[in-house]
């Protein structure tokens, strides 16, 4: 029987399967591709909704084999964006504008 974790609790074995994958998009051309932002991506974008789910280990590997350049960027876009608009109204907030 294959053991079932959640994604957060099979992260330090699947740890190289992360650094592959960093490996893999400075290889493309992405050298600015982090482990930790690779790990960050794959709870926000890929689990989402699973990330209580109990998966086994083999099926953790898979996802983050799975995912492309392009989700990865999409994810990266997006934060900038939500840290944009915290940074707006952190200074709409100190010029006193509601």
């Amino acid at each position: 029987m294959y053991e079932l974790k959640t994604v957060n609790e099979w992260k330090a074995e699947v740890m190289p399967a992360i650094i592959s994958k960093k490996d893999e998009f400075h290889l493309l051309g992405y050298e600015k591709a982090s482990a930790a932002d690779i790990w960050s991506c794959m709870e926000k974008k890929v689990w989402k909704k699973d990330t209580e789910k109990q998966k086994r280990l083999y099926e953790v590997v898979a996802d983050i084999m799975q995912l492309n350049i392009s989700v990865y960027m999409g994810y990266l876009t997006m934060s900038v964006y939500e840290e944009d608009d915290d940074l707006m109204a952190s200074i709409a907030a100190i010029n006193g504008q509601s």
